[in-house]
This record gives C-alpha cells, sequence and structure tokens, in this order.
C-alpha cells in the first residue's frame, strides 16, 4: 500500500469504534507512539478505576456511525437524547450510550450525569487535538430510541425493561451511514482542520442478529455495506483512509487460519498480523511523510516491523478486549 500520510511518534491519535478497534491502541502504546487518551483516571471516588485507556476517551465501543455522530452532538450540545439514565435489575444506574464501562454501575442516577459531563469534556479535548482519528466500523444494526438517540446495546441486556423509552430495532442501510459518515467528518474538520482520519472495517462477525435471517447472512451483508461507506468516503475527502483489516483477516489466502475455534474472535496471531501490517505501512519512527509529496523512507520500517514480528511479546499483551455484544449471551430477555 502507498498511505496518503503515515504517523510519526510525535503524532496524538485517538481511536474509537466496535472491539477490534482496541488493538489498535494497545500496539501505539506497545511501541512507543502518542496514543492520545484524554480520559485517563476516575475523576469521581464512586467511579471505577476501569476502561480508562481502552480507548482515547472512556465511551466503551461505538458500533455504529450513528452513535459516533451521536457522541461528537452530545459532546458540543447539538443533541440531548431525553432517555439519560437506565437502571439495572440490581439496582444500579448506568449511562445508557456506555453501559458496560463500569462493571459496578452507579450507585444514583446524580453520579451518572456527573460522570458524563467529566466524559464529554475529554470527548471535546480528543476531537480537538487529536492529529489522527482511528475509526473502526462495527455494525449496521441498532437500537433506536423515539427521539432518536441510539444505544450499543438493546435496553433489555442491561437494564429492566419496563423502567426503560420504548426503543425499536433499526438496520441502518448504505445511504444512512454515508450521510453519517460525512456529517461526522464535515462536523470534526470544522472544529480540527488538520485532523487525518483512517477508516478500517472490524473482521469479528456479528454475534447475533435480531432480524430472521442466519447469523453469517446478516454478517455478510453487514461487512459489506460497512466496507462500501468506508470507500465511499475515502473518495470523497482528502486525507480520509482506509486500511483493509477486515480483509486481512477474512481474505481466501487467509484460509481460517486467523480466527478463534468460534469461527468469530480473531485469533492473536491473526490480530499480530494485522497490527505487523498496520505499522509497517503507517507507523514511521523517525518523521511523519506525507507521501503525495515526498519519498518515504523504508529505514524506519526496517526497525519497527521485526519489532513486531516478535508475536510472542505482542501476544501476551491481547487480553481483556471489551465487547458488549458479548453481554447477549448473559442478557436479559
Amino acid at each position: 500500500m502507498r498511505p496518503a500520510f503515515r504517523i510519526g511518534p510525535t503524532s496524538r491519535v485517538a481511536t474509537a469504534g466496535s472491539c477490534f478497534a482496541q488493538h489498535i491502541a494497545r500496539t501505539l502504546k506497545k511501541n512507543g507512539f502518542a496514543y492520545f487518551v484524554t480520559e485517563e483516571r476516575p475523576h469521581f471516588p464512586f467511579s471505577q478505576d476501569q476502561n480508562y485507556g481502552t480507548f482515547s476517551a472512556r465511551f466503551g465501543n461505538i458500533y455504529t456511525i450513528r452513535q459516533l455522530l451521536q457522541l461528537y452532538q452530545r459532546a458540543y450540545g447539538l443533541f440531548d437524547p431525553k432517555d439519560f439514565v437506565w437502571q439495572r435489575s440490581d439496582g444500579r444506574f448506568v449511562d445508557p450510550f456506555r453501559p458496560r464501562v463500569q462493571d459496578a454501575g452507579f450507585a444514583h442516577a446524580d453520579e451518572v450525569v456527573a460522570e458524563r459531563e467529566v466524559h464529554l469534556e475529554a470527548v471535546r479535548r480528543m476531537f480537538e487535538e487529536c492529529d489522527v482519528f482511528i475509526f473502526t466500523l462495527g455494525l449496521t444494526e441498532g437500537w433506536v430510541a423515539p427521539d432518536g438517540a441510539v444505544v450499543p446495546l438493546a435496553p433489555g441486556v442491561v437494564t429492566k425493561m419496563e423502567d426503560t423509552t420504548p426503543y425499536r430495532f433499526h438496520h441502518f442501510s448504505v445511504a444512512e451511514m454515508d450521510t453519517d459518515l460525512c456529517a461526522f467528518i464535515t462536523s470534526l474538520r470544522r472544529i480540527n482542520p488538520a485532523c487525518r482520519i483512517i477508516l478500517t472495517v472490524s473482521p469479528v462477525a456479528l454475534i447475533a442478529t435480531y432480524e430472521d435471517q442466519h447469523v453469517l447472512t446478516a454478517t455478510t451483508y453487514s461487512k459489506s455495506a460497512l466496507r462500501v461507506v468506508a470507500e465511499q468516503a475515502v473518495r470523497k475527502f482528502e486525507d480520509v483512509v482506509y486500511f483493509p483489516s477486515y480483509e486481512i483477516i477474512t481474505g481466501p489466502h487467509a484460509r481460517g487460519t486467523f480466527f478463534e475455534d468460534d469461527l468469530r474472535e480473531v485469533c492473536d496471531q491473526g490480530v499480530a498480523h494485522v497490527m505487523s501490517i498496520f505499522m509497517k505501512h503507517y507507523l514511521d519512527r523517525e518523521e511523519e511523510v506525507n507521501t503525495k509529496s515526498e519519498h518515504v523512507s523504508r529505514t524506519s520500517v526496517d526497525v519497527v516491523v521485526p519489532a513486531l514480528v516478535d508475536q510472542a511479546s505482542l501476544i501476551n499483551e491481547i487480553q481483556n478486549i471489551i465487547c458488549d455484544e458479548e453481554a447477549i449471551e448473559g442478557g436479559h430477555d
């Protein structure tokens, strides 16, 4: 590949998206690059020290493009959802837009609100100060409240359904996702014109589908639609590029060897392989290089890649990946 830009060690790189995006964050941190984290530690006594640094801010998984757009809108006061807190069956409270960032939940609804204000301040700083924003597109299926608010999980998975707003299932079309992604990129560029964007599609298959079809069929459609949307954004916007993590894992050349026994999760070796290719093509230890105007030196690549090819050490770091979808298997009816 000949990427439009490369990432230097001082570039502030922010990440968001589905479960697979967390691997990119860990790779950047492990290899001494400036992974940009704006929400690093608990702000309140009731805040559990959990999921700080998993993403650039403590927002948990962002599976759909609509979620990402609404995160931006909520951070800047452009959208104020009516459903601001959920109560779990154990009586504890959670944030509907990041329901699993804190296992213990919160004792009071006011704590959720206070935590959210600090969180959204960190989100604003992330958007305004990052040099590179990496977003992993994960799902096309989502749950929507009457006011249009989109959440990462069906409410009944983590809450008492009778206490929540009636949500409806929605399957986002290519046209809807294209509109949402264009709106997000345009909005981000207003506050951070120099920000460059890397899009990728998660190779992790759906754990379930709400529609009346086999999950394999649903996965094939979902990933295909997301891939189309990513490509359309790359063709429309300058300094928006696509990294083929999905193709690297699922292509016929891989012969299925990069999946775990469940044929859904990506195995450690697959993650390590994707990350080694990402580093080879996008990371430069010496300086940032714009390939549109300068020759890309391979000197730094020769240093970076062998360090990552020692996959044993990387594999030891790949653990405890947060995946909200897995809550479906143990959630409520």
